[in-house]
């Protein structure tokens, strides 16, 4: 689930909140091009970064379960509408305590909104087609399709004439191969939910271009608020024309809301923004990767899916092939990492 991920390959070296850059449950943004790797000398506090990174993964993956089980009491619309807006609420006392050193001003407010608009509506496509496609298909399938972005975000930036490396397309290579064994069928054709899972990558991908075009120009919390309240509005407006949302719904299904809304928010987001301050970008990359493989666990451990051999080998090479796209090694380059910021 993408709720605003960061892109490591925009900056190397993370010294304040500031050079951050927001994506989502799911929502939260990594680019397949990296930069140069690095050893910290500060291990114990590396550690910590990486470990709270790797809980932002954690409650990101396990996001996919709450997604599934919320749709029990609300609908698609209606539940992405309240997880969003929760979650948009959830970021103001992280924005209200980082404003204290850097007040908006009127030309970054008008910034804000046109970015706010641009990046929610993506965010409200990628959002529908992923809540939507999870009616069809397993929340393991979902993470692994969805963590395609990993891969299609360089790809699409090459008709914006950015550079892409030869990892970039091994780690395509695989990816396709995964996703083929583990999505196509005998007919070759893609399940609907599977599909729907895979346009929504395209839009993730779209949509963390947009929030790089953004980056520098907009406070990336504020953005991702802003971002957040806008899917949320626009989720919330189709449901009351399409469907019968109730408050009885919504506090029957108060859990999933909290989880998909608070946590994978709030708490996720405001342990990447801390975590991604010491860590190694490239680390960073491939620890909140490391989502999919969570949404796997979460689905076989609390929904009791399963998966076939060939599904499980397809999701090896599909995770291999995100990896894989993070890699580019420039060994003779090294420098320390910077300190701890408590």
């Amino acid at each position: 689930m993408i709720l605003g991920k960061m892109s490591p390959r925009l900056y190397p070296k993370v010294e304040n909140e500031a050079s951050l850059i927001p994506l989502h449950s799911r929502v939260f943004i990594i680019s397949a091009i990296m930069p140069r790797l690095y050893y910290p000398p500060y291990y114990g506090c590396v550690m910590q970064a990486n470990l709270m990174l790797l809980a932002a993964a954690a409650i990101w993956g396990f996001g996919f379960v709450a997604q599934r089980l919320g749709m029990d009491y609300l609908q698609p619309f209606a539940f992405n509408g309240v997880r969003f807006l929760l979650g948009s609420v959830s970021l103001l006392p992280l924005i209200w305590w980082f404003s204290r050193r850097a007040p908006n001003t009127s030309a970054a407010q008008s910034s804000l909104l046109k970015a706010g608009l641009v990046a929610g509506s993506l965010l409200f496509i990628a959002a529908t087609l992923q809540q939507v496609g999870l009616l069809y298909t397993s929340a393991a399938k979902a993470g692994f399709i969805t963590g395609l972005y990993l891969i299609l975000v360089p790809m699409l930036g090459l008709l914006l004439k950015h550079s892409s490396g030869l990892m970039t397309w091994l780690g395509a290579m695989l990816a396709v191969i995964g996703l083929y064994m583990l999505s196509i069928n005998d007919d070759f054709t893609m399940s609907p939910g599977d599909l729907l899972q895979f346009i929504g990558a395209l839009f993730w991908a779209l949509h963390i271009l947009v929030i790089d075009h953004f980056s520098g120009r907009v406070n990336p919390l504020r953005l991702s608020a802003a971002q957040f309240m806008v899917c949320g509005s626009l989720s919330l407006a189709v449901a009351l024309c399409i469907e019968t949302p109730t408050w009885g719904a919504i506090a029957a299904g108060w859990q999933p809301v909290l989880y998909a809304g608070l946590v994978s928010v709030g708490v996720a987001y405001t342990l990447q923004v801390v975590g991604q301050k010491s860590a190694n970008p490239a680390h960073a990359a491939i620890i909140l990767s490391l989502e999919s493989v969570f949404a796997a666990i979460g689905g076989i451990w609390l929904l009791d899916e399963s998966l076939t051999m060939r599904a499980w080998v397809g999701c090896s090479l599909m995770l291999a092939g995100m990896l894989l796209s993070q890699i580019k090694w420039q060994p003779t380059a090294i420098t320390s990492a910077g300190e701890c910021n408590g």
